[in-house]
């Protein structure tokens, strides 16, 4: 099996593949990455929906943001791709890919999944059965407040990342990286500390990318770049190679060079391949 050539010493690290992962994760250079974070379908049941877009460069004060400061427009090709999130077995459908990314993290690196409701019980055991319940670091609950109310049940407003550290006694935590959030009640903690924010907990209140913003990329589960900027800054140090093998629309890739790190990005959809192209200005490999 041929290995791809990385050059895991710097940010130069930029690569988009195109491919099943379970394929080729066994490709990259053993212990490659330091940080590795996906967010696989959630197995809702139902057909998520990407239309195809093409790229157009745009004026500095319009379009979206892209590497490099770039400024990108995506405008709607007209077709529409639908594919299946739903699986008869979900746990036979990750797990082999979680295993196949093992290898690629350093003896000190994180992995970082992102589930829903649905699935996050049945994937914890799994991992810790994968990887030792020792090496369950944190069970961290991304709330956000948008869209509609059940009438029926408790609105589903929340998204679980379970984080698992190869190994548990040595591990990337940059405590001084953490961005700061205000204080509810400021008048209690004093102006000092007030001015400076308090470190975030386990629980995270971000809002997911909207509709109409300049982050929107089109892509239907992309997630905020803020979410992803917090665990690039804190779970890896800058030179480091980010690994996202269900990339989607290139978040993490954004993250990952906004602070300074490379990023290997994997996934099987030509179309969110595209998106990421378009995104991160370069091809794919």
């Amino acid at each position: 099996m041929t290995t791809l050539e990385l050059n895991t010493a710097s940010t130069a690290t930029r690569r988009i593949l195109l491919g099943d992962n379970l394929a080729l994760l066994p490709t990259l250079p053993r212990g490659c990455a330091r940080l590795a974070y996906i967010d696989p379908p959630f197995n809702t049941g139902k057909a998520q929906a990407l239309i195809s877009a093409k790229a157009v460069s745009v004026a500095a004060d319009e379009g979206r943001s892209g590497f490099g400061g770039r400024r990108y427009r995506l405008d709607a090709t007209g077709d529409e791709k639908r594919y299946d999130d739903a699986f008869d077995d979900y746990l036979g459908f990750l797990m082999p890919r979680v295993e196949a990314a093992l290898p690629c993290l350093t003896a000190d690196g994180s992995l970082f999944v992102h589930l829903d409701y649905r699935e996050a019980h049945y994937v914890k055991v799994a991992l810790d059965q994968l990887l030792g319940r020792r090496s369950f670091m944190n069970e961290i609950i991304w709330a956000y407040d948008y869209g509609g109310r059940s009438k029926s049940r408790w609105s589903a407003k929340h998204d679980t990342i379970l984080w698992y550290a190869l190994d548990p006694s040595r591990y990337v935590f940059d405590f001084e990286a953490m961005d700061r959030i205000p204080y509810m009640a400021p008048g209690l903690v004093g102006p000092e500390k007030a001015a400076r924010g308090k470190t975030p907990t386990d629980v995270w209140w971000h809002t997911i990318v909207p509709p109409g913003g300049k982050e929107r990329t089109g892509y239907p589960t992309q997630k905020p770049l803020g979410v992803l900027e917090r665990f690039v800054k804190v779970h890896s140090e800058p030179g480091d190679v980010v690994l996202d093998f269900f990339a989607g629309s290139g978040t993490t890739g954004a993250a990952a060079a906004r602070h300074g790190r490379g990023y290997v990005l994997i996934d099987q959809n030509p179309d969110a391949v595209a998106v990421m192209e378009a995104r991160l200005g370069h091809p794919r490999d």
